[in-house]
């Protein structure tokens, strides 16, 4: 049996033509959407998701291209635009019943709040974001020998063809990978949870691709418009990560702060899967950003 979030149920969700989302749904009150990260799907946020839900409404969904959700093709690139993939989330709230939401999300997901809370502040109430930098910036401070920590981006920011089939050719050890080096705590990933991200990442390897390149590409379009035109995200931020910026050379909270003026900077000491980590913590952080 595949593993579940404890007492939520799935729904199927048409977010677009041709695009239905899977989500877990559990809970009632003011509602939350959680987003997932790479290389998982929304299972990650089960601690989070089934804490938060004794007073909220919370809704994890796997993200378009992932998971149980559909995977359309690609032939414009602009299928996995953060911008389209963040229409798909406040489709499926107002589906779900609400126009008005709080957002949090991790790695790719964190990517997609982002761009939520630029393109729809008044559906979006409260965000937060976990370990990632917005594209703009990540880009920005990847370089040098440092840079070798994203060779991932790099791979799948090229061209469609050489890197799904590369990918394809060892795809349990490219994905694991990541579940590997990135935690702390490799028993915050239990061995059926693990399976279950391998077999989905595996599943999807020419949207994940697809959902990369769009990060080296349109999103960057997208962002640097934003900052041309002074856009910012108007509603309250929290934002959790591992101390890159001392790793790699840049002030984190600054480059968070030119974006999300009403700012909760954090900086965490577990890995990089935080909700898995240390949910304790993050369920903490997002109450908080929840009273603000």
């Amino acid at each position: 049996m595949n593993p579940r979030i404890s007492g939520f149920d799935h729904h199927r969700v048409t977010v677009a033509d041709g695009v239905t989302l899977n989500a877990a749904v559990g809970g009632s009150g003011s509602p939350i959407v959680l987003l997932h990260g790479f290389p998982q799907t929304h299972l990650m946020w089960r601690h989070v998701a089934a804490d938060l839900a004794a007073d909220h409404t919370v809704i994890c969904p796997d993200l378009r291209g992932y998971g149980a959700s559909d995977k359309p093709g690609d032939p414009d690139g602009t299928a996995y635009a953060k911008r389209t993939m963040a229409a798909d989330i406040v489709t499926l709230a107002r589906e779900l019943g609400h126009d008005r939401f709080a957002l949090a999300g991790h790695d790719r997901g964190a990517l997609v709040a982002v761009r939520a809370g630029l393109d729809h502040p008044d559906a979006v109430t409260h965000l937060a974001s976990l370990d990632v930098l917005p594209t703009l910036d990540m880009w920005d401070v990847m370089r040098g020998a440092g840079a070798a920590v994203g060779w991932h981006l790099y791979l799948m920011a090229q061209p469609p063809g050489l890197p799904e089939q590369l990918i394809s050719a060892g795809a349990d050890a490219f994905f694991g990978h990541f579940l590997d080096v990135w935690t702390t705590d490799p028993e915050a990933i239990p061995a059926d949870v693990r399976a279950a991200y391998l077999k989905a990442s595996r599943e999807a390897v020419p949207s994940i691709v697809a959902d990369y390149r769009a990060t080296a590409g349109i999103d960057l379009d997208h962002d640097r418009a934003d900052r041309a035109a002074g856009n910012h995200l108007r509603m309250p931020v929290t934002v959790l990560q591992q101390d890159w910026g001392a790793a790699l050379g840049y002030d984190a909270e600054a480059l968070w702060r030119a974006w999300a003026p009403d700012l909760v900077h954090r900086t965490v000491t577990c890995g990089h899967f935080m909700a898995e980590e240390a949910p304790a913590v993050v369920v903490k952080e997002l109450r908080a950003l929840l009273a603000r």
